[in-house]
């Protein structure tokens, strides 16, 4: 009976009927062992997180469960972006966009938690929880003012470089790749953040600009951080 209530909820996330004649879920198992449920097949589905189904631990959906929860990290999105320098409009809109604020959200290639990380990002950042929502926040601010430094604050780029990799930026002549969810990406969040308003556009901008890179050592472990602020001095 549980399993049938379950199924049921998934439908309607999904915003198919279970009666009618056209309606279809497909289903797979994840890389944490949760079946997951969707509307289209896998196949269409690579890179697409997968969202937690209430009551059912085990049980994930291509749909967003429950409605924005943005407010409640409203404080761990302002204390990152304003230590990386980095927009909170911009913070605000690329988690809104790659998980919908559930901070369990985990995609078929496995990219975790509310910056949708992937492992490899995780460990260069220093996060061994993904699914923590402040070590997520931090590692995934950390690694996106890194690719804003990468691109000279170009946040179309950067976006890029998030979505698809700096590779494939760098591969197609450092442009957003002709990828269509990449494109589609760039463009939503764009729309959500809006475009930034005083983008330094001559080299004396750029040279009032200044971003510091400081390095902390966290339970033994060289954390990366940037800031407007310059670091105290010893």
């Amino acid at each position: 009976m549980r399993l049938v209530k379950c199924l049921a909820v998934a439908c309607a996330i999904l915003g198919v009927h279970p009666g009618s004649a056209r309606a279809q879920i497909y289903t797979w198992v994840d890389a944490n062992g949760s079946m997951v449920l969707s509307n289209v097949p896998q196949g269409t589905n690579l890179g697409i997180a997968a969202f937690d189904v209430p009551a059912s631990p085990r049980l994930r959906a291509t749909r967003p469960v429950e409605p924005s929860r943005s407010r409640s990290y409203d404080d761990l999105i302002e204390t990152h972006a304003s230590r990386n320098g980095v927009r909170t409009d911009l913070v605000r809109a690329v988690i809104q966009v790659e998980s919908a604020f559930n901070a369990r959200a985990m995609s078929n290639k496995g990219a975790m938690g509310l910056m949708q990380l992937m492992p490899a990002t995780a460990r260069q950042f220093g996060v061994r929880n993904a699914f923590d929502p402040s070590e997520n926040v931090r590692g995934g601010v950390a690694y996106l003012r890194q690719l804003l430094d990468k691109y000279s604050g170009n946040e179309r780029l950067a976006l890029a470089a998030y979505n698809a990799g700096p590779g494939n930026v760098d591969r197609f002549g450092q442009t957003v790749p002709p990828f269509q969810e990449t494109r589609d990406y760039v463009a939503r969040i764009r729309t959500i953040a809006g475009t930034r308003v005083s983008a330094p556009t001559t080299a004396a901008d750029v040279a009032q600009t200044r971003i510091f890179k400081v390095v902390e050592v966290i339970d033994g472990r060289e954390v990366v951080r940037y800031s407007d602020q310059a670091p105290p001095s010893r």
